[in-house]
């Protein structure tokens, strides 16, 4: 067992773990945030995507080992201080972004990566940063959509699909 201290959602937190335990099973199963959702353990879908240090990784192919000393952000540290929905999260309810939400905690923080790279991204550009995620139900439109809301740029214009 190896012993692992982060900052989680700017909590410190410490655990001690197998060499093997992934950082989304010390999120999940120590941590109890549950948020971070694993769908394929095999980096394929994003629904696990958690920030590392400010940079949003897919946590289902990193060892909570290899965080240790980290500050890690996970989609639960996203609302804002009154736990009111954050620009992102809201954005996602107001243009319909969600549908099971099962990808949704990945999208959100796959969002907030990309808002901070790129704070007004086009359409385009949002739909490749999202290349790593996968949503099965809505069929991205109204991600993009979200997402460009949350940048602060018009959608009106933008027809659902």
């Amino acid at each position: 067992m190896t012993k692992v201290t982060m900052t989680v959602n700017g909590k410190a937190v410490s655990g001690d773990v197998e060499g093997r335990t992934l950082l989304s099973a010390f999120l999940r199963e120590d941590q109890g945030l549950t948020g971070t959702h694993v769908g394929c353990d095999t980096s394929q879908c994003g629904a696990c995507v958690v920030h590392v240090n400010g940079k949003a990784v897919k946590s289902c192919t990193m060892f909570a080992s290899e965080a240790n000393g980290a500050s890690v952000d996970t989609v639960e540290g996203q609302t804002n201080a009154d736990g009111s929905l954050n620009v992102i999260q809201q954005a996602f309810q107001d243009h319909h972004g969600l549908q099971c939400g099962f990808c949704t905690p990945g999208m959100v923080m796959s969002a907030a990566a990309l808002l901070k790279e790129n704070p007004t991204p086009s359409e385009a550009e949002v739909r490749e940063y999202l290349e790593g995620n996968i949503c099965r139900c809505t069929g991205y439109h109204n991600i993009v959509k979200a997402i460009m809301a949350a940048s602060g740029q018009d959608v009106s214009a933008i027809a659902a699909e």
